[in-house]
């Protein structure tokens, strides 16, 4: 896990350029949720812990729930980071991850 501190910086709106040129960074410092399709929705009866969607993510979006428990520890979603592409869903050994349209803001 990342120790950067994402809170302190401001937050940075990803804007389509196309044919130009962004800022370079890391999924940390960008945030994903306004183009995503579909969100992973953990089904907490299901989690088993195992941090398979954890290990497999491809961006900081899964988090635990719970750091101090010593048992295995359930998992959310951080939505800001989360860009949808379901590869949490898949290798979740227990399908406690379905994926489901997003809302569309109007």
């Amino acid at each position: 896990m990342s120790d950067v501190d994402v809170k302190s910086r401001p937050k940075v709106a990803m804007q389509l350029n196309p044919g130009g040129w962004h800022e370079g960074g890391s999924s940390v410092e960008y945030l994903t949720h306004d183009w995503r399709l579909e969100r992973p929705v953990v089904n907490l009866d299901k989690c088993v812990g195992c941090m398979y969607c954890w290990i497999y993510c491809p961006e900081p979006a899964i988090v635990l729930l719970d750091r101090e428990s010593k048992g295995p520890s359930k998992v959310k979603v951080d939505y800001d980071h989360c860009k949808g592409c379901g590869i949490c869903a898949q290798v979740c050994p227990t399908k406690a991850i379905d994926m489901v349209p997003e809302e569309v803001k109007v």
